[in-house]
């Protein structure tokens, strides 16, 4: 039991010891998963992906409009975070933007800056403004190395569950059962979705920030997310509790708490807030 509890606090100490700071927010996220392994990852997935013959990358106006958008809050973003000690954060970012041809209402943004948006989701961002709040939460997630943190934290809690089989094997196979779905079920309530969900907030706020630095209306983000609340209505969803992501509701309302402090940066040719 004493070489558990050494373990238990080294892993502890580890936890500690690996983070890095949010640009913006100031979260520390822990980062024990590198992200130029996670870019490299992701480089290899996004090219596969528009090699698939399933893929239909499109090549017309709107994915015209989607690389304009794109390019926008990438100059913004790189110049802000050049400009406020994050330069080693963006280091091998390697920006792609695409359209595809898909009815799913999605759009992503891997490590490295490789975003997809689906044509499913045009009719819902409506104009520029809508696609830079979408794609700008999107970039967030990229610029927050949320994937890292993710992979990070799964690490950790598989390290954990590993601590626990050692700390459990002389009980009998029912008791270490039922202890390992306690722990697995705790460590995605109390743990992993909690902190995707935290996720999810803090790419809207990067997110309202990043298009408002781009030059555009950050209050465009409150209809966006409305008609999205609108698109799925209807559906059956977990509740917030037992879900990756924030109800539309707690979105919403933390969009609207956040619009004075993003309306700032709307339109600023310097990446800083207008005061």
């Amino acid at each position: 039991m004493k070489a558990l509890n050494l373990m238990v606090i080294a892993a502890a100490m580890l936890s500690v010891s690996s983070c890095s700071t949010v640009p913006l927010t100031g979260r520390s996220r822990l980062s024990i998963v590198s992200e130029s392994e996670m870019q490299n990852v992701a480089a290899q997935s996004y090219t596969s992906l528009l090699r698939d013959p399933k893929t239909k990358v499109l090549n017309n106006a709107d994915a015209t409009r989607v690389k304009r958008v794109g390019q926008k809050i990438q100059a913004a973003v790189t110049k802000y975070m050049n400009a406020n000690g994050y330069a080693s954060q963006i280091q091998g970012f390697n920006w792609e933007f695409n359209l595809i041809d898909s009815k799913e209402v999605n759009a992503w943004c891997m490590p490295g800056g490789k975003v997809a948006v689906y044509s499913g989701i045009l009719p819902i961002a409506k104009d520029d403004a809508g696609l830079a709040t979408v794609m700008g939460h999107e970039i967030a997630h990229a610029i927050a190395q949320h994937s890292s943190e993710r992979a990070s934290q799964a690490t950790l809690a598989q390290a954990g569950g590993s601590l626990l089989g050692a700390a459990t094997a002389g009980k009998s196979q029912t008791a270490q059962a039922m202890i390992n779905q306690a722990y697995g079920l705790g460590a995605q309530g109390f743990v992993l979705l909690p902190n995707s969900r935290k996720q999810e907030l803090e790419a809207d706020q990067l997110g309202l920030i990043f298009m408002s630095m781009a030059g555009y209306d950050p209050s465009s983000a409150i209809s966006f997310w409305q008609r999205m609340a609108a698109a799925s209505a209807g559906t059956q969803k977990p509740s917030e509790f037992l879900s990756t992501h924030p109800s539309d509701a707690t979105r919403i309302a933390q969009i609207q708490r956040l619009l004075p402090e993003a309306q700032k940066y709307f339109n600023s040719t310097t990446g800083k807030p207008i005061r």
